[in-house]
């Protein structure tokens, strides 16, 4: 007696699903850029398997391509670029400065997960119960977690990284809601996120150089060298 391989297959996407909100969180902990970018990896990866496991479930060769897209472009280009315009002391050495502490940024990235539960049910409730999947509560949360992550660190290559983050929670979650999604979409996104990616490494580099560090809150106190007053002058 054959065993359905569809149970399997939303069975291993759970399994899927829960690593990745799991790489959210520890996103939020880390407190080392490398260790951020290699959750990202991870996470990503986490995401094509996903959409590769609900290919296989619904038969749907838009969720195949998708996947094999993410598979190439985050995991690989993207560290790839990051390494190629950044110097390694910026991703290797360097200690994240973010607002909060790393116990009250858990405690609000829980928070925030159960709120993405919350918000998600009126949205599953209406879906067909075959379609149902726990990558819309997750994908939020990945969603909302990101945002936090952006919004509580100063430092420019982890910011980038957290919005990337963000939008790996918004394709966790789509890629169960728009089963059909067209290639050409995810195509666009990943060269929109290549692009911003490439770019975002070239100024930090180039911050890099000049003032030797990159906390984007130290920007804003920016401005001209103000004259010298005659009494100073003298």
């Amino acid at each position: 007696m054959s065993i359905p391989s569809a149970p399997i297959l939303a069975s291993l996407n759970a399994l899927a699903g829960g690593l990745f909100l799991l790489s959210a969180f520890a996103m939020v902990a880390t407190r080392q850029t490398r260790g951020c970018l290699l959750l990202f990896i991870y996470q990503s990866l986490l995401l094509a398997a996903s959409a590769f496991l609900l290919a296989g479930e619904y038969d749907s060769w838009h969720l195949a391509g998708v996947g094999a897209v993410n598979l190439v472009s985050k995991p690989i280009i993207i560290p790839w670029i990051l390494r190629r315009t950044l110097s390694s002391e910026v991703y290797t050495r360097r200690e994240i400065d973010q607002v909060l502490n790393i116990p009250m940024s858990l405690t609000i990235a829980l928070l925030l997960a159960i709120l993405a539960y919350f918000l998600t049910i009126p949205i599953l409730e209406s879906v067909a119960e075959p379609y149902r999947s726990a990558n819309v509560p997750i994908g939020l949360a990945g969603l909302l977690l990101g945002a936090y992550t952006l919004a509580v660190r100063r430092e420019a290559v982890p910011m980038l990284i957290g919005i990337l983050a963000m939008e790996n929670g918004a394709f966790f979650a789509g890629i169960a809601l728009s089963r059909e999604l067209p290639l050409i979409v995810e195509l666009a996104a990943a060269s929109d996120g290549l692009i911003m990616v490439f770019v975002t490494g070239v100024l930090v580099r180039t911050i890099q150089r000049r003032i030797g560090s990159t906390p984007v809150g130290a920007l804003a106190a920016l401005r001209e060298d103000e004259p010298l007053r005659e009494d100073e002058a003298a």
